[in-house]
């Protein structure tokens, strides 16, 4: 049936057999909601962790971990997924450059604030692929909810 992309700082939701797919996670973070009842997957693909020290003004809330996951969270319970058993994903959040200060690890600080914001939402990390210095390809196959890990350097895994 082929995946939908999901391009950076956007987030979709499909229902089996229709796949998604989002390339190019370095120090983004890909985030996957599975519901194994209903075959239904969002992904979001985060590329900043705080939408409220953005400095920006109108935002683009899919580009935030604080405001994307909730507002795919919304789109998907309107759709009849229920929140109880939803599982999630993660994969991303490199160090793609080593900076001599912490406070520029922008790919830990994203994985922070994902874990914070499905802790506040009560999803549970299911599995995780983070941090490390390559980038990732994520794809989530939404009948099994079965996530695929592709790596230019470091092969093929699943979460």
């Amino acid at each position: 049936m082929g995946n939908t992309s999901v391009g950076i700082s956007d987030w979709k939701i499909e229902t089996a057999p229709k796949g998604l797919v989002t390339y190019a996670l370095g120090s983004c973070v890909g985030i996957c909601l599975y519901d194994k009842a209903k075959k239904i997957a969002g992904l979001s693909h985060i590329m900043l962790p705080d939408s409220k020290t953005s400095g920006e003004g109108a935002i683009n809330r899919m580009k935030f971990a604080d405001t994307a996951i909730p507002d795919m969270l919304t789109k998907m319970t309107q759709m009849g997924v229920s929140k109880i058993g939803l599982q999630a994903k993660i994969a991303g959040g490199a160090v793609m450059f080593k900076v001599g200060n912490d406070r520029f690890n922008i790919g830990e600080r994203n994985v922070a604030a994902v874990k914070e914001a499905l802790s506040a939402l009560r999803i549970p990390i299911l599995k995780q692929d983070t941090g490390q210095d390559f980038g990732r390809t994520m794809i989530i196959d939404t009948a099994t909810g079965v996530v695929t890990i592709k790596s230019a350097n470091k092969g093929t895994w699943t979460l």
